[in-house]
């Protein structure tokens, strides 16, 4: 049956009944849903496919099946990417990021189910990921292709992907603030009165909706045990330098990794290491089995030492608990090693859960040593939570999110000092060094990423194809200027491409150079074009970034460059053309 006859039908009679508004809103309701869905059929698909897996050996066997069952998820995972799906699905958020400022919001329909079904295979088996950015992605995806089918513009696009991936957020950890603040510093989106509402309204309905499904499952929830103490406040200082620190590493490691994968050619190659080596690193240290929020359970739960004791290394248990603390601090700097391989092996899942999972790790480690060397006493359920707001933070230099995702799970606001002064001085520790996130920084080396400098989006949205001109005239090097001066007869420009027969740029000819001899008929003849052109100072490339093009006319003073693509002319651009279209998009920006 043809859908879009009855899509035509309601826009027409929600132009009759719905002020723009409301349509946002409803949309938004709708995307909320939706999200929530796919948050619920990925947690409950892996939760019972993990289960499943780790039924298969027995418990004894347990342990020498995490050699092979990582590698057998991953391998899943590349032959439905590449038999079905056909297109790249990894990194979901660097693509949403990637989709505003690139395609102009404009996600791909298979992204609203392809990562989900995907992460399932990869996370089930044991791959060392996170679920949180494949549904993010799926989120923004369902906002997308919404947006498409309602043919709403590009602004109005872009905010309904943020509402998609607010509400992923919110579905996954039943915390709506945080799904909202997620959108506006991560996907650096604007908030105005025109979008506060939407996001809301999506954040809102995707938390009621998973909760609705899950009730407590979802991810996980605390009540807070320890009352905050100021007097613990220098110790949160010292860890939110240390969570700092540690996300450094993170991102440092996790490009090295994947860089080191990348450069392995062949794909079964790619997936016969990466996957191996994983297993081998969950082997010794099980805690590095899948997402980690098992671990993080574990950490909070009064017992943490039981996870020595499910590992080789169980039988080497310490009365002074240093082996321990060595076998944390060894789980913390190999956790992003395994996310990593798993991702560079051609795995999918985000880096949102091995960030909590780190800081999980590195606050408790934190406040151990404190209670064990210092001769003070802090809380260890204290310092592990709000260690992970403060990985979070540094990791996707994103305080506010990590700040407000905590402070909902614990169902309170008591740590909310304590969340304040770590997640801001790891940020600062982070951003000091590094300026931008893990998911940011490749965009940013290209000059693909919209940041909340309105000037600056509106370049990196533009593009060499969207302002370039094919209306000029032509002419080839061995016409004379008799035949030069027919076209400059016929035409409204002052400038003519000089190419050859395969359409390969030469230079060009300018009229005020052939002014003063155009009207001598005795040179029509002998004069050709290749004696009246010249080569310009300046020209551009089709894949050239906007600010690359506005610096070429700055250093070389042009009005005109043409525009190439390996030699072959494609056109020109003007500096008045860009400057109309610049304006005319920064005005689409500025409307409230």
């Amino acid at each position: 049956m043809e859908l879009q006859p009855w899509v035509d039908k309601f826009l027409v009679w929600r132009q009759k009944h719905l002020s723009d508004r409301n349509f946002l809103i409803l949309l938004s309701m709708i995307i909320g849903m939706l999200a929530a869905v796919a948050a619920v059929a990925l947690k409950t698909g892996v939760h019972y496919f993990e289960a499943w897996v780790r039924r298969i050996p027995g418990l004894h066997m347990e342990n020498y099946f995490f050699l092979v069952f990582p590698l057998i998820g991953i391998l899943v995972t590349v032959l439905f990417i590449r038999y079905f799906v056909r297109d790249d699905i990894s990194h979901g958020v660097s693509r949403i990021l990637y989709a505003i400022s690139r395609n102009k919001g404009v996600m791909k329909l298979h992204n609203t189910w392809t990562s989900v079904v995907a992460c399932t295979f990869t996370s089930g088996f044991g791959g060392s990921v996170g679920m949180e950015a494949p549904i993010v992605s799926t989120g923004a995806a369902i906002g997308s292709n919404l947006a498409q089918a309602a043919r709403l513009g590009h602004k109005r696009t872009i905010l309904l992907i943020g509402c998609g991936s607010a509400a992923a957020v919110a579905a996954i950890f039943k915390a709506p603030i945080a799904g909202l603040i997620f959108a506006l510093e991560v996907l650096m989106l604007d908030l105005t009165m025109a979008s506060i509402i939407p996001l809301l309204t999506a954040a809102v309905t995707g938390a009621i909706f998973s909760a609705f499904f899950l009730g407590e499952g979802v991810e996980f929830y605390f009540t807070l045990k320890d009352a905050f103490n100021y007097s613990s406040i220098p110790f949160y200082i010292i860890l939110g330098a240390f969570t700092g620190m540690i996300s450094l590493y993170f991102s440092w490691m996790n490009g090295k990794v994947e860089g080191r994968m990348k450069k392995i050619g062949r794909t079964w190659k790619r997936l016969l290491i990466g996957g191996l080596v994983l297993g081998v690193l969950i082997f010794l240290f099980p805690p590095l089995f899948g997402e980690g929020y098992f671990t993080m359970r574990s950490m909070l739960s009064g017992q943490p030492e039981q996870l020595l004791l499910e590992s080789p290394f169980g039988h080497l248990v310490d009365h002074s608990g240093l082996l321990f603390i060595g076998f944390l601090v060894a789980v913390l700097f190999l956790k992003v090693v395994a996310m990593s391989l798993t991702t560079g092996a051609g795995g999918i899942g985000g880096v949102f859960a091995p960030s909590l999972f780190v800081g999980n790790i590195a606050g408790f480690i934190f406040a151990r040593l404190i209670n064990t060397f210092s001769g003070f006493r802090v809380s260890e359920y204290n310092f592990t939570l709000v260690g992970m707001a403060g990985l979070l933070a540094g990791v996707m230099h994103a305080p506010l999110t990590a700040i407000f995702l905590i402070a909902e799970i614990t169902g309170g606001y008591e740590l909310f000092i304590p969340l304040i002064i770590t997640s801001s001085i790891s940020y600062l520790t982070a951003h000091y060094f590094q300026s931008h996130s893990i998911y940011t920084k490749n965009l940013a080396a290209r000059g693909e990423l919209l940041t909340h400098d309105l000037d600056q989006n509106v370049l990196t949205l533009l593009n060499v194809e969207s302002v370039i001109e094919t209306s000029l005239d032509t002419v080839n090097p061995e016409m004379n200027l008799g035949e030069l001066v027919k076209v400059i007869a016929r035409s409204k420009r002052n400038i003519y491409p000089v190419l050859d027969p395969d359409n390969n740029f030469l230079g060009i000819v300018w009229l005020d150079d052939v002014r003063e001899i155009m009207f001598d008929r005795s040179q029509y003849d002998e004069l050709k074009v290749r004696n009246l052109m010249f080569y310009p100072r300046a020209t551009v490339n089709l894949t050239d970034t906007m600010e690359t093009v506005m610096q070429k006319f700055r250093d070389s003073g042009l009005w005109n460059m043409a525009v190439l693509q390996d030699g072959k002319y494609k056109g020109y651009v003007s500096r008045s053309n860009v400057f109309n279209v610049y304006r005319g998009m920064l005005l689409e920006f500025s409307e409230e």
